[in-house]
C-alpha cells in the first residue's frame, strides 16, 4: 500500500484513529487530523505526540475544504458516513477507508473476525482464549479494546488475530476479507445511524463479501434472517442452533453441545461448568467451539476452555448477593434484544433497571420479555419517559434520578432470591462515557450496599 507523500487524512483522535495516524505518519503520509472536539478537550499528551510526529491538527469542527485535498481519508467507526464533508468526499472520488480496513491491508496472520448484535464481545474472547490454551500466539482486539492497527503497527507476532468488528467498521471495508467470520445475530440495533432496518443487515452481512474457498463463514442458524442466509462463494459455510437439524453441524443434545463437522466423527462437550446463563450464551459457545475446532483446537483443549471460562465484565457480570438478592451487571446491553436476552437468561423474578439514550428502536420486544419475567422495572436516563410508555400496563415501574437511586430502589423492591439485574437496552451516552463506566457505577453502587452505605 503506497502513501509515502499522500496527503491522508484521518477522522477522530481515538483510540484507532491515533493507531492510524501514527502509522501513517511514520510510513511517510502527510498527515492531517480532523477532530471535532476542542483542543482543550482532549488529551494534551496525545496532541503533543502528534505534533512531535509532524501530524496537523484541526480540532473543534470538520472543515470541508481539508476533506476535498486529501487524496485518502481514514474513518474513525464513531464518524456517521453521513456527514457533509464526508459526502462530499465521496462524491469527488476520494477513497474513504476505516481502520479495521486499513490495519487488514497490512497484517500477514489469519484473521478471525466475529460480528452480530449482541453477544461478539463474549466470543471474541473465549475464541482467544482456546487458542492461547492451545499454545498459539494471539492478538484480540478490535471493537472489543486494542485496535486491530496496533497489531498491525506495534511490531507484535501472533499466529492468529481474533477481532470483534462493529457494523459501522464494516461500513468502510473494501477488501477486509477474514480466514473465519462469524455472524452471531441480527436484530434492529443503530437505527439513529442507519436509514433502515434491512441497511443495518446489509452492513453486518460484508463480513463475508470477499471470503472465498478454503475460508469459513459460521452464522447462527435459530436467527430468522441468517437461517434462509448462504454467503457467495465457495466459503465453508457451518451452521449452528439449539436443535438438532439438518444442515447444523453444531446443536444441543442430551444436554450436551454436539458438533458434526463435514467429513468427521461427531464431537459432544459437556456444558454444565458453563457459567454464562441463557440460551443465547449457549448459541455463542457453539459459534466459538465451531471457530476453534476449524481452527484445529484439540477437543480436550476446548473442554477445558468451556470449564474455565469466566466471560467479561459488563456482560451478565455477577456482582454479588446482599440479604439473599443477587444482582447481575449488563451494561453492554445497549439494544433491546440484548436485554430481552439477558431476562432470558433468568428463570427467577428480577427487578429490571433499564434506560439510557434512545437508539431509536422499539421497546415492544423488551416489553413482552419483561411481562411474566419482570416483577418491576426501575428506569432511568433520557429515555425513561419513552421506556415507561411501552411499559404501562404491562410492568410496574418507578423512575430514578441516578445510578444509586436505582440500586436503591431495586433492592428495596427485591425479595429474598430474586435478581437486580442492569440491562439498559440503550446506550450510555447520556450519563456515562461509556458503557464500561456505567457498569462500574452500578457495581459500586452495589458494593456500598453490602457495606452499609
Amino acid at each position: 500500500m503506497e502513501i509515502l507523500g499522500k496527503k491522508i487524512l484521518v477522522i477522530g483522535l481515538g483510540k484507532s484513529g491515533c493507531s492510524a495516524a501514527r502509522w501513517l505518519s511514520k510510513g511517510g503520509a502527510r498527515v492531517t487530523v480532523s477532530e471535532i472536539r476542542a483542543e482543550n478537550e482532549m488529551d494534551s499528551h496525545l496532541i503533543q505526540e502528534m505534533r512531535e510526529l509532524g501530524v496537523a491538527l484541526e480540532t473543534g469542527g470538520h472543515v470541508e475544504e481539508t476533506f476535498l485535498a486529501a487524496d485518502m481519508i481514514v474513518l474513525s467507526p464513531g464518524v456517521p458516513l453521513d456527514t457533509p464533508p464526508l459526502r462530499a468526499a465521496r462524491e469527488k472520488g476520494i477513497a474513504i477507508l476505516g481502520e479495521m480496513e486499513l490495519a487488514s491491508r497490512i497484517v500477514d496472520v489469519p484473521i478471525v473476525a466475529v460480528t452480530g448484535t449482541n453477544g461478539k464481545s463474549t466470543v471474541t474472547a473465549f475464541i482467544g482464549s482456546l487458542l492461547r490454551e492451545a499454545g498459539c500466539r494471539v492478538f484480540v482486539g478490535g471493537n472489543i479494546g486494542t485496535p486491530l492497527m496496533d497489531y498491525a503497527t506495534g511490531g507484535w507476532e501472533a499466529d492468529y488475530a481474533v477481532v470483534e468488528v462493529s457494523s459501522f467498521q464494516l461500513d468502510t471495508t473494501d477488501t477486509f476479507c477474514p480466514a473465519v467470520s462469524i455472524l452471531l445475530n441480527i436484530s434492529p440495533d443503530h437505527l439513529d445511524r442507519y436509514p433502515d432496518y434491512a441497511a443495518y443487515i446489509q452492513s453486518k452481512l460484508k463480513i463475508f463479501e470477499n471470503q472465498k474457498k478454503g475460508h469459513y463463514a459460521i452464522v447462527n442458524d435459530e436467527d430468522g434472517f441468517l437461517s434462509g442466509f448462504t454467503p457467495k462463494g465457495e466459503v465453508t459455510l457451518l451452521r449452528y442452533g439449539l436443535e438438532e437439524r439438518s444442515g447444523r453441524q453444531a446443536y444441543m443434545k442430551e444436554d450436551n453441545l454436539w458438533v458434526a463437522m463435514p467429513g468427521k466423527e461427531g464431537l459432544a462437550f459437556r456444558v454444565e461448568k458453563w457459567v454464562l446463563p441463557g440460551r443465547h450464551n449457549l448459541e455463542n459457545l457453539m459459534a466459538a467451539v465451531l471457530a476453534g475446532l476449524v481452527l484445529g483446537v484439540e477437543p480436550g483443549v476446548i473442554q477445558r476452555g468451556i470449564e474455565s471460562f469466566r466471560g467479561l465484565a459488563h456482560r451478565l457480570e455477577f456482582v454479588g448477593r446482599i440479604d439473599g438478592i443477587d444482582f447481575y451487571n449488563d451494561s453492554k446491553a445497549t439494544n433491546v434484544d440484548a436485554a430481552a436476552r439477558s431476562l432470558a437468561g433468568f428463570d427467577r423474578p428480577v427487578i429490571l433497571i433499564a434506560g439510557g439514550r434512545h437508539k431509536g428502536g422499539d421497546y415492544s420486544p423488551l416489553v413482552e420479555a419483561a411481562r411474566e419475567k419482570v416483577r418491576k422495572a426501575i428506569l432511568l436516563g433520557e429515555s425513561k419517559s419513552l421506556l415507561a410508555e411501552s411499559f404501562e400496563g404491562a410492568v410496574g415501574f418507578s423512575f430514578a434520578e441516578s445510578m444509586d437511586d436505582a440500586v436503591f430502589q431495586a433492592f428495596t423492591s427485591a425479595r429474598t432470591d430474586e435478581v437486580v439485574l442492569l440491562a439498559p437496552a440503550c446506550s450510555s451516552f447520556d450519563m456515562f462515557s461509556d458503557y464500561a463506566e456505567r457498569g462500574k457505577v452500578f457495581r459500586r453502587a452495589v458494593e456500598r450496599l453490602g457495606h452499609g452505605g
